[in-house]
Formats: structure tokens, C-alpha cells, sequence
């Protein structure tokens, strides 16, 4: 079978930047088309950086990297240093990047990608806001129909909220984008902090990232050294979640994730529970479904398949 063509939107973040690395070291499943950057974690012109920089960890210079958005749709900005550092990739000594930021608006680019490839040919991947997504829909209504499938990590159901008490941090960031998006009609498959909080960075397995012995696993071990100790002290947990890999692995390995079918909706009116993803797990309204909500995922299979393809690079 040939490889799934996909665009990975993305704001690093420590986690971004392993579910970009889990996406290159995985080419028999995975064709990574472009990487178009967005403002959330940190600022774009850190995403952006960032982006660079993991490619470059992971000796794909080649890789087209695009800034997009630098502001949500309607909203002023909201980052996330509290959690992954001034730079975004806190943790490992990283040189600055010397590939060159494409030209090309990401909007752009994944709009002229989206009509140029076969209809139905490229899946979307937005492990950050979805800004840049909403925004191609917005300005290019007949790509929406072109899309196979958007996977993407954002907002929870019985977690709540870990930005507000009812909302995760991606959708928080831009409800209007996650709202455009999540009512496009593409078919959607979605990984809440329900999934990704069992998807835990433990003692052994990061020890496993660094018995590698490459520079990538040495990397992922000082990102996740970094990254768990907000949610060490935040949740009590023995590590850190590691969010957006979980939709790298889902293409690669999809029998690792189980979810429903079911409908979702974003809020973006009340202050109260502004972003939140109003999940109808329990099918208690006759709303009709939009989404694959992932609940469950096979921890050691997913942590055993990232060490296995990081050990690649």
C-alpha cells in the first residue's frame, strides 16, 4: 500500500516536535507532504523555528516548512511557556536551524496542495490550533470536499480542561477555527486529553528513548524530561502525556487507538466554557455523529512503536 500523503499543522511543542519525528522516521505509512506552522505553544516565529529544527534532528532538510497564522481568528492570542519553555523545545541543547521558511503562506500551500493532489489523497494532521485548517476551508471552499480525513489532537470529554476547567488548550486557543472545522463535514478523527493522558512518558520508558543512543532518542528523552514536570506537579501522574504523537501513530498504527462514533460541538459563547469540545459520548441527543472520539489506546504498543521507529533517525 502506498503511503498516506498528510500535511502536518502543527505549533512546537516538545510533543509536536516527537509526532513530527514519529511522521518522518515512518515513510512505507507516511508521506509528510509539508509542515505548515501555526501560533499556540509559543509565538509563530518559534513555531516556525521549531519546526525547522526537528526536521533537521531528524536529517530531512528537505522537508517544506511554512508559516501560517500568527493570531487566532477572533481572539487575541494565548500561549503555553508555563508548559513547554521560552523556546517551545525547553529541554535539549538545539542548534538554530538552517534550512530555509518557505515563502509560501501555509494557507496557501495547503490549499494549492489540496486541489493538485487526487481528491480524497491527503490527510490533515493539526496537532495545534486549528487556525490555519478553518482559515483554507474559509478562503477555499471547494478544497473542504478534497480532504480524506483531518486527525487531529485537541479538546477532551471526561478530562475537561487542562488551559481552563472545561476546555483543552488547542481548541481553547481558536474555538471559532475549531468550530469551522469541526462542522466542515470532513471526516474527523479526534484525540482528546482522554486518550493522550494515558499515554504516559514513564521512568522506563523514556529510559528506553535514551538507550537508542542516536541523537533523536537522546532529544525526545531530555523534551520529555522537561515537559513532565508541569504535569508531575499538575496531575500526579508518574509522567508526562505525550499528546499530539498520538496522531502520527494512529496512521501508522490504528489498531493501537479505540473510540466512538459520535457527535461533537465546540462552545464559543460562553465565557464559562469557552473552547470546550461538548462530546455526546452517550448518544443522548439525536445531534448526528462528526467525529471518532478516541478514548482508549494500547500504551505499550504505542510507546513500543515510537521507540522502535525513533531508533530509525
Amino acid at each position: 500500500m502506498a503511503p498516506r500523503k498528510i500535511i502536518i499543522d502543527t505549533d512546537p511543542g516538545q510533543d509536536d516536535a516527537v509526532a513530527i519525528l514519529l511522521a518522518l522516521a515512518s515513510p512505507e505509512e507516511i508521506e509528510v507532504l509539508g509542515i505548515t506552522c501555526v501560533a499556540g505553544n509559543v509565538p509563530l516565529a518559534l513555531t516556525t523555528r521549531n519546526a525547522r529544527i526537528v526536521c533537521e534532528l531528524a536529517g530531512r532538510p528537505d522537508i517544506k516548512v511554512f508559516a501560517g497564522s500568527d493570531r487566532p481568528l477572533k481572539r487575541d492570542l494565548i500561549t503555553a511557556e508555563h508548559v513547554h519553555g521560552k523556546t517551545g523545545l525547553d529541554g535539549p541543547v538545539l542548534s538554530d536551524p538552517i534550512m530555509p521558511l518557505q515563502e509560501k503562506h501555509a494557507v496557501d500551500f495547503i490549499i494549492e496542495t489540496l486541489r493538485s493532489e487526487p481528491k480524497g489523497s491527503v490527510t490533515l494532521v493539526p496537532i495545534g490550533p486549528l487556525t490555519n485548517i478553518a482559515t483554507a476551508f474559509e478562503q477555499a471552499p471547494d478544497v473542504v470536499g478534497n480532504v480524506a480525513e483531518i486527525v487531529l489532537m485537541g479538546g477532551a470529554y471526561f478530562q475537561v480542561g487542562n488551559i481552563t476547567p472545561a476546555a483543552e488548550f488547542n481548541i481553547h486557543v481558536d474555538p471559532e477555527a475549531a468550530a469551522r472545522v469541526f462542522g466542515s463535514g470532513v471526516p474527523l478523527v479526534v484525540m482528546p486529553l482522554d486518550v493522550t493522558h494515558k499515554a504516559l512518558v514513564t521512568r522506563a520508558r523514556n529510559d528506553a528513548f535514551r538507550a537508542i543512543k542516536n541523537r533523536v532518542g537522546e532529544a525526545v528523552a531530555e523534551m520529555t524530561d522537561f515537559f513532565e514536570r508541569f504535569d508531575r506537579e499538575k496531575y500526579g501522574s508518574e509522567g508526562a502525556p505525550l499528546h499530539d504523537p498520538c496522531t502520527t501513530a494512529y496512521l501508522i498504527r490504528p489498531e493501537l487507538f479505540s473510540g466512538r462514533h459520535i457527535n461533537v460541538e465546540i462552545e464559543t459563547t460562553s465565557d464559562l466554557t469557552l473552547g470546550m469540545t461538548v462530546a455526546d459520548w452517550w448518544r443522548v441527543t439525536d445531534r448526528a455523529p462528526n467525529a471518532l472520539f478516541i478514548g482508549d489506546i494500547d500504551a505499550d504498543g504505542f510507546f513500543s512503536l515510537l521507540t522502535e521507529r525513533l531508533a530509525r533517525l
